[in-house]
């Protein structure tokens, strides 16, 4: 006991089987590992419920007869897609490819100058991402 003293352990103050007695009954407290139960509502505690996304349409008829997923009402069905006549042509000419690189478009634009504006600032943040005030 003295040999421990001198390398500076700590000596038990109770007896090993009060110790261990006492070290089951805080362990039994503890309930870190348990799973809590679903249930809906705001607070802490609860466990968030999972959201179901709409069903997906796999039917190709109804996919090339109707535009599916554009009705916003609850109830209703999806507008049937009209012949290509009943469209404005400007529709037809949309870009819809992935966005200009800065060397395509004229300098005289404004979505130039927009993409200019965004690189740079893009560029100053990347540069100041780690230094301190």
């Amino acid at each position: 006991m003295a040999v421990m003293q001198l390398l500076g352990c700590k000596l038990p103050l109770k007896p090993k089987e009060e110790e261990e007695e006492v070290q089951t009954a805080w362990w039994k407290s503890r309930s870190y590992a348990s799973k809590k139960p679903v249930t809906k509502g705001k607070g802490k505690g609860m466990v968030k419920e999972v959201f179901k996304g709409p069903e997906v349409c796999k039917d190709p008829v109804r996919l090339c007869t109707h535009a599916v997923g554009v009705n916003i009402f609850k109830q209703g069905e999806d507008p049937l897609i009209k012949p290509r006549e009943e469209y404005p042509e400007w529709l037809f000419q949309l870009d819809l490819g992935p966005p200009k690189k800065l060397n395509e478009l004229e300098p005289d634009s404004r979505e130039y100058w927009k993409l200019l504006r965004k690189e740079h600032i893009w560029r100053h943040n990347k540069l100041h991402k780690g230094k301190k005030m």
